[in-house]
């Protein structure tokens, strides 16, 4: 039986390209027939992802459905539901990830330590007071629909504090902690309906204008940090009967291990998987959607480094030059996403390094030597 898809960015990409490898029929909830995750699906129906009614028209071929992103119809997906159509998380669940609000108060009644954070209309309520224990610099987030950097913003002062009100609708954000950290970790854990659950292993992440730079994997902390962060993701899926693939982010930071965020799907500090693993994430996610048993998720080599590859220009240019180059790079596999429109900040593709170091101190010079180079072909957005 085919299984669906709601999304067509390049997550939902890589899962087409896992799914040909499977032997499984993968159909797509799709923006825009151009999108290039449509090409290398078996089917789609259009509509952006969170329209109910495109939702409604993938449900009727496919009766196992899972996400690519966050901007969807819950409304449409708890009526579905009652159909019979089962969505990986389901609507009950998948209310509780999508929203920041929401994650905040999931991880307060798990007892599982997360910044400190407060809704930005209460503050505006309370003429602007701050809560007792908040003070500049702080982190103010939408609480629903931002992505690499979008709809988060370092408030330094009162002045920017002020200036972001004017911009916003105060009851669609909220306000967090400023968290003076050591390292961002991130994790992903897969859960199927039988309860069986596997993690991958623990990754540290470098951020630039708030938007994932480059991920490192395995992370090079102490068994006790990682154990911890297992515990933490594994305690998540369980309490709230989670099915498919959860990546929780994490801050190591002087307080100890605290939860940043959670996405219920395929996550960018994931796709090193694809050639560093036994079994990638898009792999697993579809392992859970299609009801086969996990794969492993282990290692197949000492380390890697995935570096993303992000719009620089306004620009159409294929940049097969840059890409020549970073194919040439040792171990080195480049994704091209297919994207037909450059823009600063735009996701167009990354590559994963596979690294020989054993040791954890030398596998990260490695990286950073291979990082550098990287860069001398593919800058950052300045």
């Amino acid at each position: 039986m085919p299984v669906g898809i709601v999304g067509s960015g390049q997550l939902a990409g890589m899962l087409a390209e896992a799914a040909q490898k499977m032997g499984l029929e993968l159909h797509l909830q799709a923006s825009d027939p151009d999108d290039a995750a449509v090409a290398l699906a078996a089917a789609a129906v259009f509509g952006p992802s969170e329209n109910g009614d495109a939702t409604t028209q993938l449900a009727k071929q496919c009766k196992r459905i899972g996400f690519e992103n966050e901007w969807v119809d819950l409304e449409a997906i708890q009526a579905l539901e009652v159909e019979g159509v089962e969505f990986q998380p389901c609507a009950e669940v998948l209310a509780q990830v999508v929203d920041k609000r929401q994650q905040r108060n999931l991880l307060e009644r798990l007892n599982l330590p997360s910044p400190g954070w407060c809704d930005l209309a209460t503050v505006v309520s309370a003429g602007g007071k701050l809560p007792g224990q908040f003070e500049f610099p702080l982190m103010a987030k939408a609480a629903a629909g931002g992505y690499d950097g979008r709809g988060t913003e370092k408030l330094l002062n009162r002045a920017a504090f002020e200036a972001l009100l004017m911009r916003v609708d105060c009851r669609e954000w909220i306000l967090e902690e400023l968290v003076n950290y050591e390292k961002e970790l991130s994790i992903l854990v897969a859960r199927n309906s039988a309860g069986e659950i596997s993690v991958f292993p623990l990754v540290e992440t470098h951020q630039h204008q708030h938007q994932c730079e480059w991920v490192l994997a395995p992370a090079h902390v102490n068994h006790g940090v990682e154990a911890r962060a297992r515990s933490m993701a594994v305690s998540i899926v369980t309490a709230i009967n989670y099915v498919g693939l959860l990546a929780v982010e994490f801050f190591l930071s002087p307080q100890g291990l605290l939860i940043n965020e959670l996405a219920p799907r395929s996550h960018n500090s994931g796709h090193y998987t694809i050639e560093a693993c036994v079994t990638s994430q898009f792999c697993q996610q579809l392992n859970v959607l299609s009801n086969q048993r996990l794969g492993s998720t282990a290692l197949l080599v000492p380390g890697a480094l995935m570096v993303n590859l992000v719009g620089f220009e306004e620009s159409n240019n294929t940049y097969q030059e840059q890409r020549n180059l970073l194919q040439a790079l040792p171990q080195a596999h480049l994704h091209w996403y297919g994207k037909r429109l450059t823009r600063r900040g735009r996701k167009l593709g990354h590559i994963t390094l596979l690294l020989q170091a054993c040791d954890p101190v030398l596998r990260r010079r490695e990286a950073l030597e291979l990082l550098a180079r990287v860069r001398s072909i593919w800058p950052n957005p300045a």
